[in-house]
């Protein structure tokens, strides 16, 4: 497997601990592995990155059209309008939390000078499709509502998500074309797009790193329920009959990775229907590994990218 050593053993110590395997969870495991927090230390940060100085974070529950939904505030230090960045970590709808977004949101809020609004949507089994989806939209419109109040600017509006929560970021950009609000660029990392598992990079990386088949299928099932529809586009993007229209799109793939191909295909349907798109695929990189930047070199270079690309299309 073409990965780097420090990568190659990162990832066979999750797959033998089982941290991030659902497949092996029953109901405790999953509970225990949503509440587990990650403090900000000298042996964490070598493994998740160190935050960044100078951006403030807080913690508030946002009143939106589907219930409080509670979320997360990262704001750099100035005295301007800031630019909106709307996150949604992943977790394959089942587990994750804000916590393990830190990292990104914090540096994307530095450098881009952005105010980002990282969200704690709703988690399967206990809350199956849509209520993610429904959180996900509800959490932007009111981002895209409150946005002076929040000191931010009122016309520029950028989605992010990484592997489900990239899937929910495509969503709210379906969803959003037709009812607002405008969303200037979406950024997909990784993202799952097509719930039938049926694209070759799936088979090629049965067995993972990170992420396997067992390990999606039991996402999916927790998400979707045993007679969930998997082509509904709006849980399968790729399956949407037009993506005309649709923001600016930077999509991050990693090419030891099973959800490799939903990427990449996206990207070959959003430049088809003219929807302006960059595509950045790394090599020597697993699923996830904007999560663990101090282990991943291909980390640095992709929020390079992620940054550039925000700057860009926020400015």
């Amino acid at each position: 497997m073409d990965i780097d050593v420090r990568l190659r053993m990162f990832t066979w110590f999750a797959d033998v601990s089982g941290a991030v395997a659902v497949s092996r969870m029953g109901p405790e495991d999953i509970s225990r592995a949503r509440a587990r927090r990650m403090s900000h230390n000298v042996v964490t940060s070598r493994v998740f990155g160190p935050m960044p100085r100078g951006v403030f974070v807080t913690d508030r529950v946002a009143d939106t059209d589907a219930g409080p939904i509670p979320v997360r505030l990262y704001r750099p230090h100035t005295a301007r309008a800031l630019p909106l960045v709307v996150n949604f970590h992943g977790g394959g709808g089942t587990l994750g939390n804000l916590d393990q977004s830190d990292w990104l949101c914090a540096h994307v809020a530095s450098r881009v000078g952005a105010l980002v609004v990282s969200v704690d949507y709703r988690l399967a089994p206990e809350f199956r499709y849509p209520a993610g989806r429904e959180d996900g939209y509800a959490a932007v419109t009111w981002v895209a509502r409150h946005a002076a109040a929040l000191g931010a600017r009122t016309d520029r509006l950028a989605v992010m998500g990484d592997s489900a929560g990239g899937n929910l970021a495509a969503v709210v950009c379906l969803l959003a074309r037709e009812a607002g609000p405008v969303i200037d660029a979406q950024v997909l990392l990784y993202p799952v797009l097509d719930l039938t598992f049926t694209r070759p990079s799936v088979e090629r990386f049965a067995t993972g790193p990170v992420l396997t088949r067992a390990d999606m299928e039991v996402f999916r099932t927790h998400y979707l329920g045993e007679d969930g529809d998997p082509t509904d586009p709006l849980c399968s993007p790729l399956f949407a009959p037009d993506v005309a229209d649709l923001p600016p799109a930077l999509v991050v793939t990693a090419a030891v990775d099973p959800l490799h191909d939903d990427g990449a295909d996206y990207v070959t349907r959003l430049g088809a229907a003219g929807v302006p798109v960059k595509h950045t695929d790394h090599a020597r990189a697993v699923h996830g590994f904007l999560s663990f930047p101090g282990v991943c070199r291909a980390s640095a270079a992709a929020l390079d990218d992620v940054c550039a690309e925000l700057t860009g299309r926020l400015a």
